[in-house]
């Protein structure tokens, strides 16, 4: 497992994963605290360091995986503090994606000006902005399953009514399992890898 392609692995995809998860839960921090809740900026949340997100179970997940998935710890949002809190709750529950988005666009614009000026940069850096690009659409996308405690769950809830919300969340106690029981049996990968592959070559121009 700890091989020398485990160590390549490491040295691509350890960054890519660390920073696009703490991109990802910052974003969480700051859109809650626009929209009035300083919960997360009290407990430090709001910062671009790592070491304020990392979840211990999610770094092993990170290698064991080797490098190619991985979590930070939730940022703790008060709804009571919140203005307008469904709208708040939609906002702040897609921050974290599409700040996976714009790190995945950011990535693909950079390899289409190193294509594009045939620059001779060394095949390492253009595989790390490839795989950033493949690492945060797939975060992205996972985020966005509707099931607790995942992103689209709180944005699913945002956007249908009281009595639908009040269901949904009835199941919440349920979904974590299911979850994992999809994850495990590679049911959600046929789902998700179709539209993330499109998304991926999209952003690569391939």
């Amino acid at each position: 497992m700890f091989g020398q392609d485990f160590l390549h692995k490491a040295l691509i995809g350890a960054p890519i994963i660390l920073f696009s998860l703490t991109v990802h839960e910052f974003f969480h921090a700051w859109s809650a605290f626009r929209f009035g809740d300083t919960t997360a900026r009290d407990q430090g949340r709001l910062t671009l360091n790592p070491l304020a997100h990392l979840d211990l179970t999610g770094v092993l997940v990170m290698v064991v995986s080797q490098f190619r998935f991985g979590w930070a710890r939730p940022v703790p949002v008060n709804p009571l503090n919140l203005r307008n809190p469904r709208v708040a709750n939609l906002w702040i529950s897609a921050a974290g994606p599409l700040s996976n988005v714009g790190l995945a666009v950011i990535a693909g614009l950079v390899y289409r000006s190193v294509l594009v000026l045939d620059l001779a940069l060394p095949p390492m850096f253009i595989e790390f902005l490839t795989t950033a690009v493949a690492i945060n659409i797939i975060l992205a996308f996972f985020n966005l399953v509707p099931l607790f405690p995942l992103d689209g769950s709180h944005i699913l809830k945002s956007l249908v009514g009281y009595d639908v919300a009040a269901r949904i969340e009835r199941f919440d106690r349920f979904a974590p399992f299911v979850l994992i029981l999809l994850v495990i049996t590679g049911v959600l990968w046929i789902f998700l890898w179709p539209p993330v592959a499109v998304i991926i070559s999209l952003i690569l121009g391939q």
